[in-house]
């Protein structure tokens, strides 16, 4: 089936299929939240990102073959309701950003930095580190060898804007700065945005509203 990246809790995953890696997004939680587990197809290491809610969903969707990592991508509670229970029926070791560590309940394995690296089997994720949303929110970049970029995004870009600063104009500017500077600098329009509520976008779709983003100021 062709990947869509539109999904809705208490539906079917949709599954992004690529040459070294496959996708499954998942919806969960009353926000909408989404989780994504990565597969490598050479070692079929699994690693997951933002065990958000529904523990149970998130477990079936791993399966038997287990979880070596799983990455909170920012403090914010509606992303790592799961992440306890996740954690303890699989043993996965637990990552987030060295400073929103201190606001995630599950201890951290692996505090981030910009510009580490995280391996799922074969498959490398860059990490991003963007601040406006929270403090130490992390983006994940997995720079297809066979394609374009895929970036998971957190709840730093969406569709139409950034992330939410709850009106606060310094955090905005923050966040805008970062996204643009490590993100939109450095990335070809063809990367492929997974956030973490509602629809997948491109950078190439979102790039030529940045100036209007700057004037709303949201």
């Amino acid at each position: 089936m062709t990947y869509t990246g539109k999904v809705v809790a208490g539906g079917a995953p949709a599954v992004h299929e690529l040459a070294e890696l496959i996708i499954s997004k998942v919806a969960v939680g009353p926000l909408q939240n989404n989780a994504y587990l990565l597969r490598c197809r050479r070692t079929d290491e699994q690693l997951l990102i933002d065990a958000a809610a529904e523990p149970e969903v998130l477990l079936r969707l791993i399966g038997a073959d287990g979880l070596g990592t799983v990455v909170t991508t920012h403090r914010h509670a509606d992303h790592w309701q799961a992440l306890a229970e996740v954690v303890r029926a699989t043993g996965a070791r637990t990552c987030a950003g060295r400073y929103d560590a201190e606001g995630i309940p599950v201890p951290t394995d692996v505090p981030l930095d910009d510009g580490d690296e995280l391996r799922v089997g074969a498959c490398v994720l860059t990490v991003r580190h963007i601040t406006g949303h929270t403090k130490g929110s992390v983006v994940l970049c997995y720079d297809d060898p066979h394609g374009h970029p895929h970036l998971f995004a957190g709840d730093c870009l969406f569709p139409g804007g950034v992330g939410s600063t709850s009106g606060n104009r310094a955090a905005f500017e923050r966040l805008l700065h970062d996204v643009e500077t490590r993100l939109f600098d450095r990335l070809p329009d063809e990367t492929w945005v997974y956030p973490g509520h509602g629809a997948d976008t491109t950078l190439g779709a979102e790039r030529p509203h940045l100036p209007a983003w700057r004037e709303r100021g949201w």
